[in-house]
């Protein structure tokens, strides 16, 4: 059988629906997703960008050459387009199944996925995993961006751990494409930055899609949350791994 998952969202959401997605995969599996996102479906056959592969342009504009695509497929498990009529009579003769794309705030994101993969017949892992080169772990870094304001702990709380930090190991400072920061270390590719998180003793962040990139290749996390209204709440956004420790930060 051959399979296509499509999830759209930013980094955190692929992450934490990456048990329920491996545990779909079929004999030929095949993602589209956000274009970020596309080196961390190391679990697939085959991953595209949802924009390379035209799908965004289904429902809006001429599409014929993405739907005979589709049509390709045995089973399409999709996190996009649900809540679009528009799209869905596009795709309505093609093997799609709509799943609800974002967590309904009664359980953790990860159990929400692999809820609806169990129900697909999947059998989900407890914990998202990113594979990566087995390497000495030897630095600390600290990433203090987020891709909000109001989820970014102040500068100084990271100012203070990575001068703690400095007295027993190398600190890194880390900053994303669009982030300013001094002498900072940066990375075009999803993958390659989960290599270099994977060589790291502690990993130091607020609630980002890195916090969950640095969890899923076992790096030992801990994550600031900050807490007030309108901010995503750690019961259903922390980060999952093996050694995540998550701090609450009033406002």
């Amino acid at each position: 059988m051959k399979r296509l998952l499509i999830r759209p969202g930013a980094i955190g959401d692929f992450i934490v629906s990456l048990p329920a997605m491996e545990s779909l995969c079929a004999e030929c599996t095949e993602v589209w997703c956000a274009g970020q996102n596309v080196s961390l479906a190391g679990f697939a056959d085959a991953a595209q960008s949802i924009v390379s592969a035209g799908l965004d342009r289904v429902g809006l504009l001429p599409a014929s050459d993405v739907l005979e695509r589709l049509r390709g497929f045995d089973s399409i498990i999709s996190w996009y387009g649900a809540n679009n009529n528009d799209f869905r009579e596009c795709v309505r003769a093609l093997p799609f199944r709509f799943l609800p794309a974002l967590p309904d705030g009664n359980m953790h994101a990860v159990e929400f996925y692999n809820r609806q993969a169990v129900q697909e017949g999947g059998n989900p892992s407890r914990f998202p995993a990113i594979r990566c080169p087995e390497a000495p772990r030897s630095f600390a870094v600290v990433h203090p961006f987020a891709s909000s304001l109001a989820k970014r702990t102040p500068m100084q709380v990271f100012e203070s751990v990575a001068g703690k930090l400095a007295a027993s190991m190398p600190v890194h400072w880390l900053c994303g494409p669009e982030e300013r920061l001094d002498g900072a270390v940066r990375f075009d590719d999803l993958f390659e930055l989960a290599c270099w998180l994977r060589q790291a003793r502690i990993y130091v962040g607020n609630d980002s899609g890195i916090t969950h990139l640095a969890s899923a290749v076992e790096t030992p996390v801990v994550a600031l949350f900050m807490q007030g209204p309108g901010i995503p709440l750690p019961r259903v956004w922390a980060p999952r791994g093996p050694a995540v420790h998550v701090l609450p930060q009033l406002l």
